[in-house]
C-alpha cells in the first residue's frame, strides 16, 4: 500500500519534516517515491510553516495512496493558507 507520511529531516531539538509518498512496508526515513512538501513546526519570521504541492497529493490520492492523520491536517492548513493568500491578492 502507498502512504503519504512525514519523514523527519531536522536536527536535534529543531524538527523539520518532508511530506513523502512511500510504500508502507518501508521505513519512514528510507526510500520514498516522491517528496510532495515540507513541514516546519518551529517556523519563525516569514518562513512558511507548511509547504505542500496539493495537486501532486491529490494525484496520488486518486491513485489510491492513503494520507496519515497528520498529513490530512496539514493538507487542511495548506488549503486555508492558499485561500487567504488569494484573498489578500484581490
Amino acid at each position: 500500500m502507498v502512504v503519504i507520511r512525514l519523514s523527519r529531516i531536522g536536527r536535534k531539538n529543531f524538527p523539520k519534516f518532508r511530506v513523502t509518498v512511500s510504500d508502507s512496508r518501508r521505513s519512514a526515513t528510507k526510500k520514498f517515491l516522491e517528496i510532495v512538501g515540507t513541514y516546519s513546526p518551529l517556523a519563525q519570521g516569514k518562513e512558511p510553516k507548511v509547504v505542500l504541492n496539493l495537486e501532486k497529493i491529490q494525484a496520488w490520492v486518486s491513485k489510491g495512496a492513503q494520507p496519515t492523520d497528520r498529513v490530512k491536517h496539514l493538507m487542511k492548513l495548506a488549503q486555508v493558507q492558499v485561500q487567504t493568500q488569494t484573498e489578500i491578492k484581490q
